[in-house]
């Protein structure tokens, strides 16, 4: 079952194969401060169209983006192209595409 988001304004639109089982609750000074909860994934499950925009900081190997005209955080990309990870922001899911996933808190993005 594909599962469907965008930000608040529906600028940026994104598609995965399938329904997150588990959602990270990140605690990291980015994400706290964004308010988001990533579901991850392989970037070949996952699509992305829009008008958006990156940030990176410290050793820039995540870059996060963000829609231009709302700016909400949509997804994470890694910087490492050969790296297999990316994450969409469940907050931008409708409430039953997540119901069912469990929320777990970490560190923040490796």
């Amino acid at each position: 079952m594909t599962v469907s988001g965008s930000c608040h304004c529906g600028a940026v639109q994104f598609e995965a194969a399938y329904a997150p089982t588990d959602i990270n609750d990140c605690q990291c000074s980015h994400c706290q401060k964004r308010g988001v909860l990533w579901a991850y994934y392989s970037p070949r499950d996952v699509s992305v169209t829009g008008s958006f925009s990156t940030y990176s900081w410290g050793v820039k190997r995540t870059r996060f983006h963000f829609c231009t005209v709302c700016g909400c955080t949509t997804h994470w990309t890694a910087a490492d192209p050969k790296r297999d990870r990316m994450a969409i922001n469940t907050r931008l899911l409708p409430p039953e595409a997540v119901a069912a996933a469990v929320v777990r808190q970490s560190p923040g993005p490796r």
